[in-house]
């Protein structure tokens, strides 16, 4: 049994979210990059070349990418020889979560549904948890922006439904967000599971890194993708050849009465770190 402080989890929580807030992950970056090479339209294409110019600068200067700082999600794997010792594992992720949100000046976004009061430190975060073999604790934070994450959507598609009908699905998506959801985007797909489920493979589709290690997924992957940029949205909903960087598809069983299929939608801004304890 290996003991971990929480104190080591908040802090490691609060680096990874300063560093998220203003270094795009590689993958991304390099994305924009393309971008901007292959875009046909001038309009866009000079977009796409200030979208690289403020990513570059926002890791100069430590100044956030994006003025939305998002909302706190993480995902945690514990390893189930792990001890967590000085308080509770939440407690200390929501601690981390708000010497980030105060100490790097991020803004604070988060508030009560209702009476739409800030909770002052950009707590509490959403957490989800894993507990998978080892002593290790594996954390991925996700600031997630909420302009493009209000353009998302959930539908429990019939069983019968193809590949076709769920490409169909996700360009609605993306036609009726058009340039509220500040493309170019990286969209994360969750297929299966439940109501609930679904929604979580597709968050979790934005943090992963690279094409699906199925083949099969990895191919419909690129068919999203493909079909996507067809739309003609492009950046900023201003037209061009160039609407999606990424699609990332995430899937699980499901129940034979059912296809759920998840789709949230994220900007050139889809921010994730990680690290492990």
């Amino acid at each position: 049994m290996r003991e971990i402080q929480c104190e080591t989890i908040t802090k490691t929580v609060k680096e990874l979210f300063i560093k998220a807030n203003t270094v795009l992950p590689d993958e991304i970056a390099s994305l924009l990059e393309k971008a901007e090479k292959s875009e046909s339209k001038p309009i866009a294409k000079s977009i796409l070349g200030k979208l690289c110019e403020n990513r570059k600068t926002a890791e100069k200067t430590g100044i956030p990418i994006c003025q939305d700082t998002g909302m706190a999600f993480v995902f945690a794997e514990i390893g189930q020889e792990v001890h967590i010792t000085g308080g509770l594992f939440e407690d200390a992720v929501n601690a981390g979560v708000a010497a980030a949100y105060t100490e790097g000046y991020l803004r604070k976004s988060v508030v009560t549904p209702l009476s739409r009061m800030n909770t002052g430190d950009n707590t509490p975060a959403i957490i989800y948890t894993k507990l998978v073999s080892g002593d290790r604790i594996k954390l991925i934070t996700v600031p997630k922006g909420f302009g493009s994450e209000n353009m998302s959507k959930i539908k429990m598609m019939n069983p019968t439904c193809s590949e076709d009908d769920i490409i169909c699905f996700i360009c609605d998506t993306v036609r009726e967000a058009g340039g509220r959801s500040c493309p170019p985007l990286v969209i994360g797909v969750g297929i299966g599971g439940g109501f609930d489920y679904v929604a979580f493979l597709a968050k979790k589709a934005l943090a992963r890194g690279g094409e699906s290690s199925d083949p099969k997924l990895a191919e419909l992957e690129g068919k999203i993708k493909k079909a996507v940029n067809a739309t003609g949205v492009g950046v900023q909903g201003l037209g061009g050849n160039v609407t999606a960087l990424k699609v990332a598809v995430e899937t699980y069983p499901t129940h034979i009465a059912s296809l759920p299929v998840a789709v949230n939608i994220s900007c050139h801004v889809t921010r994730h770190a990680q690290a492990v304890i």
